[in-house]
């Protein structure tokens, strides 16, 4: 995050001598980021954060990729067979070398604490309500919010409320657009949102009892470990590094007087990728406008757009939890009628979420079984 953070109990200086009522010195630990030269937080422990107690077994994942035309898809998630906690739930769809993009319906609490150690997290909230639990403290998750967690954060998340999820996960940081920082990482005066709309945790009171099992999600699998000491045995941290959360409604949509492009409603960049939002909004004035996008085509990234909610103004046949993908070197835009549709249209209430990807995606066999094979015809005017 671009701006500094401080909870709980820390000592004036760094790596001095911090010590409980008893005597006893705390456990100092630094979570930084490339190496030494990037953002970083200091936390305070009760007990040694390297102390385990066993290391079990690593259990592959494997993506397997479903081998298909080069076509554009319409991939219906609602009728996806998931259940389990927020990561056994996870069923991919997409990916390439920079990015995993899953679905995930989550209905029961994780039993075990949380790390990735090689992805970068953002879990956008489609549906329900939980408690985001970590080693910086707690967030409260619902409709609408984007949780994004670096890698190294150590969680769980308490469903309150079945909980609907679109996840992605990234080889590198997710990061607000650097377009929209100054060169000390402020937000400017025309960025859509600004620092007042992030949640950052609220530190709970450490947490002293252990061991405690741990999952950490690698490149090849899940490794499990025994941590002889809870790492939530946190009395205080600073820093720039920890959890945070937005709110698509906290989106202020840039509108002009006629169509604006994709990039207005961009939210995050990260490595090879960047996140937008399409949010409720006012439509274009001027008066020959059209509010409806122009056909398009991707010659250096492929588009992946997620339904949430509302009525989108350039498609027809889609449903919440409906998944778009259009791949480069194909074009795109409205169907038939949605231009004429459009015109004369004052505002729209949508909101749905995109992932464009500047390295080809692969989908998985994930797909296969709910993916609308007609899609791809659906711009000729009979259909």
């Amino acid at each position: 995050m671009p701006f500094y953070l401080k909870r709980g109990q820390i000592p004036n200086k760094r790596h001095i001598q911090f010590r409980d009522a008893n005597g006893n010195l705390y456990w100092e630990e630094l979570i930084s980021r490339h190496g030494f030269s990037h953002i970083y937080s200091n936390i305070y422990h009760l007990s040694s954060p390297t102390a385990i107690k066993k290391v079990g077994e690593l259990s592959a994942i494997t993506i397997e990729p479903w081998d298909h035309e080069h076509r554009h898809h319409h991939i219906q998630t609602s009728k996806l067979k998931s259940n389990g906690d927020a990561i056994s739930s996870r069923v991919p769809l997409f990916y390439n070398s920079d990015i995993i993009i899953s679905k995930a319906s989550a209905s029961k609490p994780m039993e075990t604490l949380y790390r990735n150690g090689h992805y970068d997290e953002c879990i956008f909230i489609h549906e329900g309500q939980g408690i985001l639990k970590t080693n910086f403290g707690s967030l409260h998750l619902s409709f609408g919010d984007y949780a994004v967690i670096p890698r190294g954060v150590i969680w769980q998340l308490d469903i309150k409320e079945s909980m609907e999820m679109l996840i992605i996960e990234t080889r590198g940081a997710i990061q607000t657009p650097t377009r929209y920082r100054n060169e000390l990482g402020q937000l400017l005066e025309h960025s859509p949102f600004s620092e007042r709309d992030f949640k950052t945790p609220d530190l709970e009171p450490a947490i002293s009892k252990g061991p405690i099992d741990v999952q950490v999600r690698l490149e090849k699998g899940l490794q499990y470990y025994e941590y002889q000491n809870h790492p939530f045995d946190i009395v205080g941290w600073d820093g720039y590094y920890f959890p945070w959360v937005f709110n698509v409604n906290d989106f202020m949509p840039i509108t002009g007087k006629i169509h604006q492009p994709p990039p207005v409603h961009q939210v995050f960049e990260t490595q090879g990728a960047v996140i937008c939002n399409f949010v409720p909004r006012l439509f274009d004035y001027h008066d020959q406008s059209i509010p409806a996008p122009y056909a398009h085509s991707n010659v250096d990234s492929d588009e992946i757009l997620y339904y949430v909610s509302g009525n989108f103004m350039s498609r027809k046949g889609m449903e919440k939890g409906s998944i778009t993908f259009h791949p480069s070197g194909l074009p795109h835009g409205p169907q038939p009628g949605k231009i004429e549709e459009s015109i004369g249209a004052k505002e729209t209430n949508e909101i749905a979420v995109m992932v464009d990807t500047f390295n080809p995606l692969k989908m998985t066999v994930n797909c296969s079984d709910i993916d609308d094979e007609s899609y791809p015809l659906s711009w000729l005017d009979n259909q």
